[in-house]
């Protein structure tokens, strides 16, 4: 039986592997069912097998990408005592994740399957991550450090900038530099979550 997990295990992680690889190299277009089966030599039997289709290995995917991004965002948040400290480490750690994770970041970002993803499987993944950042919160905003609004909109002052940036750099836009940001973005976010 544990011969059995164990091989079930390493297929999962052999399709999830051959998916970022082949959204990374052939982006939205070449993102398919075929070229993962073919990438990762497990048949499209077992692939509906472990993840009922095809969206369900990219909502698979997508969650995983999501936990690591969010895992690292409570890394580098949890190491730190002051609100202001915090929030500019969550942004440096977001940067710093697009920077040495960029497949990742490419397909949290650029996912053609954003629109189709599984809201309740996702929440289940970034749900007790985003608790873990609300904790932390908290008691600054209970002290008066943070401005005591909505968790969405203080996600949306947190997350929103650097998630453009990220979203910029992927497209290649110009005059986009992830270190730069790193360097200007920490002060002016925290600015927009200091009290009034």
């Amino acid at each position: 039986m544990a011969g059995r997990q164990q091989r079930s295990e390493e297929t999962v992680r052999r399709l999830l592997a051959a998916a970022l690889d082949v959204y990374t190299e052939d982006g939205p277009e070449g993102f398919t069912m075929r070229a993962v089966t073919a990438r990762s030599g497990v048949s499209v039997g077992s692939l509906y097998h472990h993840f009922g289709s095809f969206d369900g290995l990219a909502n698979a995917l997508y969650s995983e990408c999501m936990a690591d991004l969010l895992d690292a965002l409570i890394a580098a948040l949890e190491k730190k005592r002051t609100a202001r400290a915090g929030v500019e480490a969550t942004v440096r750690a977001y940067l710093d994740f697009v920077r040495t994770d960029p497949a990742e970041a490419r397909f949290i970002h650029g996912s053609p399957y954003m629109g189709y993803l599984d809201a309740g499987a996702v929440a289940a993944v970034k749900a007790p991550r985003i608790e873990k950042l609300v904790a932390w919160l908290r008691p600054h905003i209970d002290a008066g450090a943070v401005a005591d609004l909505p968790m969405p909109l203080i996600e949306m002052l947190l997350i929103g900038p650097v998630a453009e940036v990220t979203r910029r750099w992927i497209a290649g836009a110009p005059g986009i530099d992830l270190d730069e940001a790193a360097r200007v973005l920490p002060g002016p976010i925290w600015r927009s979550l200091s009290p009034p």
